[in-house]
C-alpha cells in the first residue's frame, strides 16, 4: 500500500518531496494538516510501523470524507522502480540458469 497523506489544493508543493515548503505554506494558510490529521489519527507510540500507517491512511480517508472546507485533496507516494528492478534480475538470473 503506497503512503498517503492528505493536502490541499492550494498547497502547490509535494508533502512527501518537499516537506519543509509543504509545511511552511500549509502552516502560513492555517490549515494545520499535520496537528488535524494526529488528531483524527488513532496511534500509539506502541503500534508497528504498518499500523501507524495504516491509522494515518485511516484518519486521511477521513478527513476527505467529511472535507468541510471542499479544500482536501489527497496525496499519495508515488512508488520506486524497485519491483522492476528485482523482476529483471530475476529474469537474468532465469536466462542464466536455462543456457547451462
Amino acid at each position: 500500500m503506497a503512503a498517503t497523506f492528505v493536502t490541499t489544493l492550494d498547497n502547490p508543493y509535494d508533502y512527501f518531496t518537499q516537506f519543509d515548503e509543504w509545511y511552511a505554506f500549509d502552516t502560513q494558510k492555517g490549515y494545520n494538516t499535520c496537528a488535524y490529521v494526529a488528531r483524527i489519527a488513532k496511534t500509539s507510540s506502541e503500534m508497528s510501523e504498518k499500523d501507524y500507517e495504516n491509522a494515518v491512511n485511516d484518519a486521511v480517508d477521513e478527513i476527505l470524507d467529511f472535507n468541510l472546507t471542499g479544500n482536501y485533496v489527497k496525496a499519495v507516494e508515488k512508488q520506486k522502480k524497485v519491483e522492476e528492478k528485482e523482476v529483471e534480475a530475476d529474469e537474468v538470473e532465469e536466462e542464466k540458469s536455462n543456457k547451462e
